[in-house]
């Protein structure tokens, strides 16, 4: 994969949308997470800085902005670096 790509699956699992790598592929094969507004059909989507992720957990449905791609998964402020949550975000103008 391009570097400035990187696989949905460890992507959500590096920003702690899922507790491991494997769930988060659950997640996607489940159709639970959308990427810019579609489906996302397979956990080895290509994802880049600026994509819109909408994440449908059991209990909360999360709606960010990829701000960059993980190296690891780091401690919860860390992760929080990943994304801009759009729910808290103003709107834009334009």
């Amino acid at each position: 994969m391009k570097a400035e790509r990187q696989r949905l699956d460890k992507w959500l699992w590096f920003a702690r949308f899922a507790k491991t790598r494997s769930l988060a592929a659950r997640l996607v094969a489940e159709g639970h997470v959308r990427v810019n507004g579609k489906r996302a059909e397979a956990p080895a989507k290509g994802l880049a800085v600026g994509d819109v992720i909408t994440v449908a957990a059991t209990h909360v449905t999360a709606l960010v902005r990829v701000a960059d791609l993980g190296e690891r998964r780091g401690p919860a402020p860390e992760a929080r670096r990943l994304y801009v949550d759009l729910a808290d975000a103003p709107p834009e103008q334009g």
